[in-house]
């Protein structure tokens, strides 16, 4: 979806909705949002297809899959060449355990948010990760101790919709 043609007050209601249960019927979306079912799978096609939504997945606990530790990891770089980072972010985007990767300004480069079973599993991601990487300066580690909020809901409330088109 270009960008000019933007997000209307439909899409971010149909949004809106998916974000706290994507497996809502459309006709009860389209109910919600005052438009026929018809319109709405088009709509919700097209957000799909241009990467406003990005995927359709199950959120799991992670406790009760077995995959109790969550750590938060900074990575500090010697150098931020591309050329120099991209055998990591390869191996970051590769790692199943790693839930989240952001590129980040101020003293670290890198903050991830791992999902392990144990220690050991933790010790052997870093390893996987960074062993034998010259350009990894170091990383600093940090256990979660409990969860207060887990999400990726994107907030809409105040997000700004574009004229009508159509």
């Amino acid at each position: 979806m270009p960008a000019s043609q933007g997000l209307d007050r439909f899409d971010l209601a149909i949004l809106e909705i998916l974000q706290t249960d994507n497996t809502t019927p459309q006709r009860v979306i389209a109910q919600a949002v005052n438009l026929s079912a018809p319109a709405v799978q088009r709509r919700i096609k097209r957000l799909q297809d241009s990467g406003v939504i990005r995927a359709n997945v199950a959120v799991l606990d992670p406790v009760k899959v077995g995959m109790p530790l969550t750590i938060v990891l900074e990575v500090h770089l010697e150098n931020e060449r591309p050329d120099r980072t991209a055998p990591l972010r390869a191996r970051i985007a590769a790692e199943d355990a790693v839930q989240q990767c952001y590129s980040v300004t101020g003293e670290a480069d890198y903050l991830l948010v791992v999902t392990v079973a144990s220690m050991a599993d933790y010790e052997a991601l870093t390893r996987r990760l960074f062993e034998g990487d010259d350009n990894v300066r170091r990383f600093r580690t940090s256990v979660s101790l409990g969860c207060l909020k887990a999400g990726l809901r994107v907030p809409l409330k105040n997000a700004p919709a574009s004229p009508l088109v159509g």
